[in-house]
């Protein structure tokens, strides 16, 4: 099997789903577009996983085709529109969740409270919160870890080398600014399809 080709066991206390064919199709997409898979999830039942730097709708099609080739059942935030209309039914089968931003303590609130009504339940989340250049990192996926009392664990989309880079999990502390530079060094290295684009975690 090609180096690129290959895609890391999971654990079995991570939630499940798909079969062999879609692994097949995940790997098979990653393979086409030259991506590989770095790392290794930690073998958890509940786990906010943040992935930036997001500055391309590629990002989207690397995200999915890797969930699909890890056999990952994970849920994923985003904002409200892209769940209207008739892609509505297929965002959702691919494990989205509509929020609205214009209400983020209730976005942090509602989360956290499917957190607590799930046995197991991995959650992807941009902490850039859009695809533009921003000043500083959204923090909702901070409060949801902290209030849901899961880690952190940091997957890096870098551009630079085609490779999804799975960091180290990060369990909330009481010092948040020394959890969020630990983060942004899981980060340093990765350049976004956009360079220009990609947002420090400040």
């Amino acid at each position: 099997m090609p180096a690129h080709s290959r895609v890391p066991d999971i654990g079995d206390a991570l939630p499940r789903s798909g079969g062999s064919i879609s692994r097949a199709l995940g790997r098979g997409v990653l393979g086409l577009l030259g991506w590989r898979i770095e790392g290794t999830l930690p073998n958890v039942a509940k786990a906010v996983v943040i992935v930036a730097p997001h500055t391309s709708n590629w990002d989207f099609v690397i995200g999915i085709a890797a969930k699909f080739a890890l056999g990952l059942r994970a849920a994923w935030l985003g904002k409200n529109t892209l769940f209207r209309g008739p892609l509505g039914p297929v965002m959702r089968w691919l494990g989205g969740i509509p929020v609205d931003r214009s209400k983020p303590h209730d976005v942090v609130a509602q989360t956290v409270a499917r957190f607590a009504g799930s046995e197991r339940l991995v959650l992807g989340i941009s902490p850039e919160g859009t695809r533009k250049a921003v000043a500083r990192w959204r923090m909702g996926f901070y409060h949801i870890a902290c209030g849901a009392a899961v880690p952190i664990v940091p997957v890096a989309f870098d551009w630079s080398r085609h490779a999804l880079v799975i960091g180290p999990p990060l369990v909330p502390s009481d010092d948040p600014d020394a959890d969020l530079a630990a983060l942004a060094a899981c980060f340093a290295p990765a350049r976004g399809r956009r360079g220009e684009l990609t947002s420090p975690p400040r």
